[in-house]
């Protein structure tokens, strides 16, 4: 009797072995561990003051931490918003105020938002080779990492808005809810529009799930919950204004001027401080912090009342600005890093290459939400679910920079998301693929 070919069981093939090597081993998971940490470890021994926004996060929370309070020039303030500098004072309190005490604070802000792109990559997911990928490409991400020894807020907001989306995402009772709450409050205190993703968060849960309708209630309330606690971390530093600079300012003072420079008549939709009308109204002396930012703000409002049509012509602008160009940490070596003249052309050289894995993973983004939508309807699925969180942290900074400005720094805490869902779409080509080439058993 002749051998007959059956279709199953079958031998995986090779490319099925490595893909179960890659989302099962241990080793694989400690290899790209230690890869990441290296990276940015490897980062933080180049010397780079800070420049621009980070002097002014730097000395704030240097002030805090010896004692003398939130203040500019002697004066209290509340220009920036004061979480970074907070966090950041705790410790420059307990090991001295330096730039290794900052790279470590960034540090160990970084290995936590890869310890929650991995479980929000399973957690979205179910696909442990979908989360490692995700996690291997954030590691080796040269903006990601460039960001590390920077003053800035990037590294610490992302940790923030991971964790929140995750205690949302995994809470079983409304008591987890209060703990989403406070993580979104001291966000809040890092950028102040962090409240807006909220909602967004709240409206998948809502639609993706049966029965719709009968769920609204609750999660109207878990979602007000949410909210209020939130406004509660805020509040104390809400008073601390008016009691310092005698107005109500919730969180800072710098929104107006934000909001001005990136709507007047020389606008690109990038922040733009140089133009005329700016350096103009940053010139004036007869406007305490307060009034110049109200100032400000009805000035950039007044501006989109009288020119909707160059408003709305601007939105495109904005959102290139904000999604186009990447690696812009190269900026802050530039100014602050003593080897940037030497190794310009490798300074340079890496933006190149991060540029073009920008364009990679930004390109994984978009084909994923095809992908999944096609695969989501072919399975009959409801069509919303949490995969699609990513594109919601994505429309969240997309909707602040068309009233606001675009500017590229404002995606880096979505990359994490980026890499996650890229991640996902490369383990389901993969394993799509090693189907594909599966190996016959002769019987």
């Amino acid at each position: 009797m002749s051998a007959q070919i059956l279709d199953f069981p079958t031998r995986p093939s090779r490319l099925a072995l490595r893909l179960e090597w890659f989302a099962t081993d241990r080793s694989v998971l400690l290899a790209i561990w230690a890869l990441y940490l290296a990276l940015r470890v490897a980062v933080l021994l180049i010397d780079v003051a800070p420049s621009s926004d980070a002097i002014s996060y730097f000395a704030r929370a240097a002030d805090l931490a010896n004692g003398l309070g939130y203040r500019d020039k002697g004066l209290a303030t509340a220009f920036w918003p004061p979480g970074l500098p907070l966090a950041l004072s705790v410790m420059f309190h307990q090991f001295g105020v330096s730039h290794v005490s900052l790279g470590l604070f960034n540090l160990a802000a970084s290995m936590l938002t890869g310890l929650l792109t991995l479980a929000l990559g399973r957690h979205i997911f179910g696909n442990e080779a979908a989360a490692r990928g995700g996690l291997l490409l954030l590691a080796i991400y040269p903006n990601a990492i460039g960001y590390v020894p920077l003053a800035l807020t990037e590294v610490f907001y992302t940790t923030l808005l991971l964790a929140g989306c995750w205690a949302l995402m995994t809470r079983t009772n409304r008591w987890q809810l209060v703990g989403a709450g406070l993580i979104f409050g001291f966000a809040t205190l890092v950028k102040a529009q962090t409240l807006v993703i909220v909602p967004l968060i709240f409206a998948i849960d809502w639609l993706r799930v049966r029965p719709v309708w009968k769920r609204l209630p609750g999660l109207l309330t878990e979602g007000l919950i949410v909210v209020a606690v939130s406004a509660l971390v805020v509040l104390p530093w809400t008073l601390r204004n008016h009691a310092q600079l005698g107005h109500w300012v919730v969180v800072s003072t710098n929104g107006g001027y934000t909001l001005l420079t990136g709507n007047h008549d020389t606008a690109t939709g990038d922040f733009t401080p140089d133009a005329p009308v700016v350096k103009r109204f940053m010139a004036r002396t007869d406007l305490d912090e307060v009034s110049s930012d109200i100032e400000a703000a009805r000035m950039g409002l007044t501006w989109i009342r009288d020119n909707p049509g160059k408003f709305l012509a601007l939105a495109p602008k904005k959102m290139m600005r904000l999604w186009l160009p990447d690696g812009e940490a190269e900026w802050a070596y530039q100014a602050g890093a003593p080897s940037y003249p030497r190794f310009e052309a490798l300074y340079r050289a890496v933006r190149y290459v991060n540029q073009g894995y920008y364009a990679l993973l930004m390109l994984g983004f978009a084909a994923a939400f095809v992908v999944m939508t096609l695969r989501r309807r072919h399975e009959r699925l409801r069509w919303t679910g949490w995969w699609l969180l990513p594109y919601a942290a994505a429309l969240y900074p997309t909707l602040i920079c068309l009233l606001f400005s675009g500017q590229s720094r404002f995606h880096y805490p979505v990359m994490p998301f980026v890499c996650i869902t890229t991640g996902w779409l490369a383990a389901t080509a993969v394993e799509r693929l090693a189907w594909r080439k599966r190996k016959p058993t002769l019987h």
